[in-house]
Order: C-alpha cells, then structure tokens, then sequence
C-alpha cells in the first residue's frame, strides 16, 4: 500500500535553487518540518558554478561561504581588440559540495532522491510507485516551463575538467577569450586554472539554436589547449548545458506553463539573469526570501513567489533589449563586438550588470556613443514589442 508523509513544506527539484531553498530553512527555520524530492542521485546534478563577488549581497553570504572551492582575486578577458585584466572576485562551486550540504543540514527520511515525481499541486506531491507527499506548500524547483512562452536565444557550452601533464601558468580566471574563430553566433572559450595542473575549458556560444553537438565542440577544446601549449594527460569531468538567453516574453504565460497556482523556484519561475542565462544570484535571493517569509508553509506562499519572480522579470527589461540588439541587430560573426566594447567600460558598472542591478546611469553609458551595430537594425529593435501576447 502506498504512503503518505506529511511536512510543512515540500519542495520538488533538488538543482541549485531547491537545494539553496532547503538549505535556507534549514539554518532559518528549523521549526519546519522540509522534505526535498529529485529524480537524480545526487543533489544539484554534475554542475560547477561560479559567480562574483559582487553578484551576492553581504547580508546572503552565509549561505554560500561554506560551500565555495575555489576562489580567484579577479580575472582577465580578451578580444580581438581588447585584452582587459579585472579585479573583482571570483569563485565556484562544485556541485558534490552542495550535495554534501544538503544531505548534512537534512534528517535522514526528509531528502529523497532517484525518485520521479508524476504530479505536483499546490499541496501534494506525487511519486513513482504511488507515495504522496503531503505539505501546508509546496514549491516547484525542477527546471524550465515551456519556454515557448519566452522569446529566446541561447547561451550553451560544453566544459571538460583536464589534468595537464605540466603546470598552466594561469593564476587568473579567463571568463572571455573571444579571440576564438567566431563559430554559431558569438563564441568565446573560459577557463578556470583549479589548482596548478588542472583546468576548466568551456567552450561557449551565444547561439540562434539550442542544438550543442558535443563531440565537435570537445574537439575544439582539445585544440584550444593544444593551441596555448597544454598537454592533456586526462579528462577528468564533462559538463554540457543550454541556458535561456531572454529577449522578450509573456511571464504570466511562462509562470502558469509550469503549473497553475504552484509556487516555483529557479528557472521555472524566470528567475535567471536574462543575459548570461545564469541563476545563482537568483537562487541566493530566492532562498533568503523564502526562509525571511513570516510563514513560509502556507497557501500565500505561491503568491508571494509569484510577485518575487515577477517584479525581477519587470525590473529587467533593458537587460531584454540588450539581447534583442546583441540576437537581432549584430549579424552573428561580430556579436563579439559588443562584449568587447562592453568590456571598455567602468569596473563597477560591468559589475552590476552581472548582478542584474544597473543604474539608471549605468544603463545611459552602456547604450551611450557608436553602437556596434547597424544603426538601423538597432532602431529597429527598439521599436519591438516583446511581451508575445495575442
């Protein structure tokens, strides 16, 4: 006969924002009985992430210190016409380390992993072979809605861990070397130097098509490392996504795709830098939200979700266009141009772009002067609408 466990809130989808969320209450709410359920094995999947420093506020730190491994004091990028060295901070996160986490902060019986979930409502989640989960709320963690909702390009990449058979010489992060051959849109390869003989090699395309062939693309890394003098001895990790890349979209739309009246977390709410396609500060800011809720276990959470995700997708429309003039406006081989004129303005300004908090100023100097891109494709642009309703 089946079961049925009973919690204050369960949370379904064990990636980066439902671990972050769970691992939250943990520390803030231990009054509450927080069950997570993930079809992988292991929490948060074969991931690495990484973010700035200045992505996380002071105040959020705590939930990520423990879990960072690597950390670099700045990092360089580099163009055709630009080579820039930056000082602002960088780190990353191995996923086995939130896995460890979360099982750590968790009592035995309230994490379930390697089971499907088949259907989920505003209190209920229901299991392969019939176990029910049974919560005062439940939030939806388990990765997009129907994106078809949202008008898209996309940032996809293949990353392999390699053990070199001599050290790399790098003591920096290199986030962008777009000197590359620009292949499929604006391509660019980054690397993080893990210890003196390790690298993470990501090769990255800001691409019209989702589709990633994976074995062209480690192909090309191998001669990238080749190309800068690197022997691998070993591949020691691989890694593959496509992330959403927002120029526009109907978020009521997208917000019920995922399930009408659930509350939602990650990228099933919308919640992702439009332009990097990236969800950890999100993640970060959802997790606080949720545990700082007076009563996170109740049926007000969906709404109070729902106004969170939907005031970040309002207040981010210039980030919308940049992407519209970045897919639309620059024919694909010279998207490069854009990053690297962008990489020519003020530290701090790059900065809060990449937190998704650029001022009113900030947003006059990025747009400011000859854009590198055909003006009348830029105008044209402009004069979009891109909310995709009827």
């Amino acid at each position: 006969m089946a079961s049925t466990e009973h919690c204050d809130l369960a949370i379904a989808g064990g990636g980066l924002a439902g671990g972050l969320i769970a691992l939250a209450l943990a520390a803030r709410r231990p009054d509450l009985r927080v069950m997570l359920v993930d079809a992988g094995d292991a929490i948060g999947g074969n991931h690495i992430w990484s973010f700035f420093h200045t992505d996380i506020a002071d105040a959020d730190r705590w939930l990520l210190a423990p879990l960072v491994g690597h950390g670099w004091q700045g990092y360089h990028v580099a163009f055709p016409q630009r080579r820039r060295k930056l000082g602002t901070p960088y780190y990353s996160i191995l996923s086995e380390t939130l896995d460890a986490a979360v099982r750590q902060a968790m009592p035995v019986g309230d994490l379930i992993t390697g089971r499907q979930i088949n259907a989920i409502t505003r209190t209920t989640v229901l299991l392969e072979g019939g176990q029910r989960i049974q919560a005062k709320a439940v939030i939806d963690a388990r990765g997009a809605g129907d994106l078809s909702r949202l008008d898209l390009g996309w940032q996809k990449f293949v990353g392999h861990v390699v053990r070199l058979d001599a050290p790399h010489g790098l003591e920096r992060p290199l986030l962008m070397d777009a000197t590359v051959d620009q292949i499929d849109g604006y391509r660019f390869v980054y690397v993080l130097p893990l210890d003196e003989s390790r690298l993470l090699i990501e090769d990255t395309y800001y691409s019209d098509d989702p589709a990633l062939d994976e074995p062209a693309i480690a192909e090309r890394i191998a001669a990238y490392a080749d190309q800068r003098g690197w022997t691998i001895e070993d591949v020691e990790r691989c890694e593959a996504g496509v992330l959403p890349v927002a120029l526009g979209g109907d978020f009521d739309a997208y917000w019920q795709s995922g399930g009408k009246d659930i509350a939602k977390a990650g990228v099933r709410a919308g919640l992702f830098h439009p332009t990097t396609g990236y969800s950890l500060p999100d993640a970060v800011r959802t997790a606080i939200f949720v545990a700082d809720l007076e009563n996170p276990a109740s049926r007000t959470l969906h709404d109070a979700m729902r106004d969170f995700a939907e005031a970040q997708w309002t207040a981010r429309s210039f980030y919308r266009l940049l992407d519209r003039m970045l897919f639309r406006a620059a024919d694909p081989a010279d998207r490069y141009k854009v990053m690297q004129r962008f990489y020519g303005l003020d530290r701090r300004l790059i900065e809060r772009f990449y937190a998704a908090r650029s001022t009113a100023t900030d947003k006059v100097r990025i747009l400011a002067g000859k854009p590198p891109v055909p003006v009348m494709r830029a105008m044209a642009v402009m004069k979009e609408r891109t909310d995709m309703r009827p």
